[in-house]
């Protein structure tokens, strides 16, 4: 195998995480500053994925109608399907139900995170896994106490957040890798 091509494949790889990267920050950084766009833009890709999860239930449901459960299948995509068109229909409402689901799961999170570390003790580094979960449970906290009024923004706030963080972290490895194919071509 030619060093050559690979180490050129490898510098192609991290020139393209590092691009992925940046974009990622971009588009979280747009989420940040126009986060209800971004939570109702969230909240109907949601809407979306449960409409065409409910049409390939009731294609199933056809598909098999001779089996047993049939009626149980239809019934389950005309859910999906049901609870899509009111999504879609009733963004905002919408909206404010996810947020406070999301509120609802990071409380429980948090909580499972901090019993977790506790049990982690012995091991070293476990109150990185403490910070997790009382971070996780303030989230949650801030969410759940602060509904409704952050239902329009919190999804949005979030999820560019999370975005930012992912893209920065893509650079940041992407430059480790750098670093390393340059010290390995040095040496």
């Amino acid at each position: 195998m030619n060093t050559d091509l690979s180490t050129n494949d490898l510098k192609n790889n991290v020139n393209g995480a590092i691009v992925t990267g940046v974009l990622l920050i971009l588009l979280g950084a747009a989420a940040i500053a126009f986060p209800f766009f971004s939570t109702l833009a969230a909240e109907s890709w949601i809407a979306w994925i449960i409409l065409f999860s409910g049409i390939s239930k009731l294609t199933y449901a056809y598909q098999t109608r001779q089996q047993e459960g049939f009626v149980w299948q239809l019934l389950l995509g005309l859910l999906y399907i049901g609870t899509a068109v009111l999504l879609l229909v009733y963004p905002l409402q919408g909206v404010l139900t996810l947020t406070l689901a999301l509120g609802a799961f990071l409380l429980t999170e948090g909580v499972f995170e901090i019993v977790y570390a506790f049990k982690r003790r012995s091991q070293p580094n476990w109150v990185w896994s403490l910070a997790n979960g009382i971070t996780t449970l303030v989230l949650g906290g801030l969410i759940w106490f602060e509904w409704p009024l952050n239902g329009p923004f919190a999804i949005g706030l979030l999820v560019g957040i999370s975005i930012v963080f992912t893209g920065t972290s893509r650079i940041l490895l992407a430059l480790a890798a750098r670093s390393g194919l340059n010290d390995a071509q040095t040496t």
